[in-house]
Protein backbone atom coordinates (compact mmCIF):
# COMPACT_ATOMS: atom_id res chain seq x y z
CA UNK A 1 0.00 0.00 0.00
CA UNK A 2 3.07 2.54 0.56
CA UNK A 3 4.67 1.84 -2.67
CA UNK A 4 1.09 2.13 -4.50
CA UNK A 5 0.73 5.88 -2.83
CA UNK A 6 0.41 8.51 -5.71
CA UNK A 7 3.16 10.52 -3.63
CA UNK A 8 5.87 7.57 -3.61
CA UNK A 9 5.37 7.51 -7.36
CA UNK A 10 5.83 11.12 -7.77
CA UNK A 11 8.74 11.22 -5.73
CA UNK A 12 10.55 8.37 -7.64
CA UNK A 13 9.56 10.06 -10.97
CA UNK A 14 10.94 13.59 -9.47
CA UNK A 15 14.28 11.42 -8.48
CA UNK A 16 14.25 9.85 -11.95
CA UNK A 17 13.98 13.52 -13.48
CA UNK A 18 16.55 15.36 -11.29
CA UNK A 19 19.20 12.47 -12.13
CA UNK A 20 18.93 12.70 -15.79
CA UNK A 21 18.82 16.61 -15.91
CA UNK A 22 21.72 16.54 -14.05
CA UNK A 23 23.94 13.63 -16.31
CA UNK A 24 22.94 15.52 -19.52
CA UNK A 25 24.64 18.71 -17.73
CA UNK A 26 27.74 16.96 -17.32
CA UNK A 27 27.77 15.60 -20.92
CA UNK A 28 25.91 18.44 -22.63
CA UNK A 29 28.76 21.48 -21.12
CA UNK A 30 29.08 24.29 -23.70
CA UNK A 31 32.25 26.01 -23.94
CA UNK A 32 31.54 29.13 -22.55
CA UNK A 33 31.68 32.76 -24.28
CA UNK A 34 32.54 34.20 -21.24
CA UNK A 35 35.40 32.78 -21.52
CA UNK A 36 36.94 33.63 -24.69
CA UNK A 37 35.54 36.66 -26.17
CA UNK A 38 36.04 37.11 -29.61
CA UNK A 39 33.44 33.87 -29.71
CA UNK A 40 30.61 35.85 -28.20
CA UNK A 41 27.85 36.91 -31.11
CA UNK A 42 24.07 37.81 -30.49
CA UNK A 43 21.64 36.09 -31.21
CA UNK A 44 19.05 37.98 -33.47
CA UNK A 45 21.83 40.37 -34.91
CA UNK A 46 24.01 39.05 -37.88
CA UNK A 47 27.73 39.56 -36.27
CA UNK A 48 30.77 39.09 -38.58
CA UNK A 49 33.71 38.17 -36.23
CA UNK A 50 37.56 38.83 -37.62
CA UNK A 51 40.39 38.88 -36.26
CA UNK A 52 43.10 39.72 -37.83
CA UNK A 53 46.40 40.70 -35.09
CA UNK A 54 43.85 40.79 -32.22
CA UNK A 55 41.13 42.83 -33.24
CA UNK A 56 37.77 42.23 -33.72
CA UNK A 57 34.82 43.49 -35.53
CA UNK A 58 31.69 42.94 -35.14
CA UNK A 59 27.93 44.31 -37.10
CA UNK A 60 25.37 44.95 -35.29
CA UNK A 61 22.40 47.33 -33.80
CA UNK A 62 23.52 50.17 -31.42
CA UNK A 63 21.06 52.72 -29.10
CA UNK A 64 21.94 55.25 -26.40
CA UNK A 65 21.47 55.91 -23.04
CA UNK A 66 18.13 57.60 -21.95
CA UNK A 67 18.33 61.40 -20.45
CA UNK A 68 17.35 59.67 -16.86
CA UNK A 69 19.95 57.83 -16.27
CA UNK A 70 22.55 60.98 -16.16
CA UNK A 71 24.61 61.03 -12.93
CA UNK A 72 23.52 57.54 -11.96
CA UNK A 73 26.22 55.40 -11.32
CA UNK A 74 27.52 52.66 -13.86
CA UNK A 75 28.37 49.01 -13.02
CA UNK A 76 32.08 50.22 -12.77
CA UNK A 77 31.03 52.64 -10.26
CA UNK A 78 31.65 55.59 -11.95
CA UNK A 79 28.85 58.41 -12.84
CA UNK A 80 27.27 58.63 -16.26
CA UNK A 81 27.62 61.31 -18.18
CA UNK A 82 25.67 62.03 -21.37
CA UNK A 83 28.49 64.07 -22.64
CA UNK A 84 31.42 62.22 -22.43
CA UNK A 85 32.22 59.12 -25.09
CA UNK A 86 31.28 55.95 -23.41
CA UNK A 87 29.27 52.80 -23.74
CA UNK A 88 28.01 49.97 -22.09
CA UNK A 89 28.76 46.07 -23.35
CA UNK A 90 27.86 42.89 -22.05
CA UNK A 91 30.93 41.04 -22.55
CA UNK A 92 34.13 43.89 -23.00
CA UNK A 93 36.24 44.24 -19.81
CA UNK A 94 35.61 48.02 -18.53
CA UNK A 95 37.86 50.61 -19.64
CA UNK A 96 38.36 48.68 -23.27
CA UNK A 97 38.61 51.53 -25.94
CA UNK A 98 36.33 50.41 -29.38
CA UNK A 99 35.68 52.07 -32.31
CA UNK A 100 32.05 52.13 -33.54
CA UNK A 101 31.26 53.13 -37.10
CA UNK A 102 27.78 54.29 -38.21
CA UNK A 103 27.12 52.12 -41.10
CA UNK A 104 24.23 54.37 -42.84
CA UNK A 105 26.92 57.85 -42.89
CA UNK A 106 30.22 56.70 -42.16
CA UNK A 107 30.89 58.38 -39.24
CA UNK A 108 33.15 56.95 -36.69
CA UNK A 109 33.64 57.61 -33.05
CA UNK A 110 36.14 56.46 -29.79
CA UNK A 111 34.18 54.79 -26.66
CA UNK A 112 35.59 53.83 -23.49
CA UNK A 113 33.06 50.59 -21.98
CA UNK A 114 32.06 51.49 -18.11
CA UNK A 115 28.96 49.80 -17.99
CA UNK A 116 27.18 46.46 -18.53
CA UNK A 117 24.27 46.33 -21.24
CA UNK A 118 22.33 46.45 -23.36
CA UNK A 119 20.48 43.71 -22.34
CA UNK A 120 18.10 43.27 -25.52
CA UNK A 121 19.22 40.91 -27.86
CA UNK A 122 18.63 43.32 -30.88
CA UNK A 123 21.51 45.55 -29.71
CA UNK A 124 25.06 44.81 -29.60
CA UNK A 125 26.25 48.35 -27.80
CA UNK A 126 24.64 51.35 -25.61
CA UNK A 127 26.14 54.64 -26.35
CA UNK A 128 26.29 57.55 -24.47
CA UNK A 129 23.93 60.49 -25.60
CA UNK A 130 27.32 62.32 -27.04
CA UNK A 131 28.43 59.34 -29.02
CA UNK A 132 24.74 59.17 -30.48
CA UNK A 133 25.24 62.57 -31.31
CA UNK A 134 28.22 62.53 -33.14
CA UNK A 135 27.50 59.17 -35.05
CA UNK A 136 24.66 60.89 -36.26
CA UNK A 137 21.57 59.02 -34.54
CA UNK A 138 20.55 60.54 -31.60
CA UNK A 139 17.17 61.35 -32.58
CA UNK A 140 16.49 57.80 -34.22
CA UNK A 141 16.53 55.87 -31.27
CA UNK A 142 19.53 53.05 -32.95
CA UNK A 143 21.40 52.50 -35.85
CA UNK A 144 23.45 49.83 -37.70
CA UNK A 145 26.54 49.91 -36.56
CA UNK A 146 30.16 48.14 -37.23
CA UNK A 147 31.80 48.34 -33.40
CA UNK A 148 35.88 47.27 -33.54
CA UNK A 149 38.17 46.64 -30.68
CA UNK A 150 41.65 45.26 -29.54
CA UNK A 151 42.26 42.47 -26.80
CA UNK A 152 45.00 42.41 -24.88
CA UNK A 153 47.12 38.91 -24.33
CA UNK A 154 46.41 38.19 -20.91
Amino acid sequence: MFVRSPTWVNMKYCLLLCSMLMSFGVFAQNPSSEENPETYASTNTKSAVTTSAREITKTGYATYYAKKFEGRRTTSGVRYRGKKMTAAHLKLPFGTIVTVTNLDNGKSVDVEVNDRGPHSRKYIIDLSEGAAKELGFYRKGHSKVEISYHLDAD
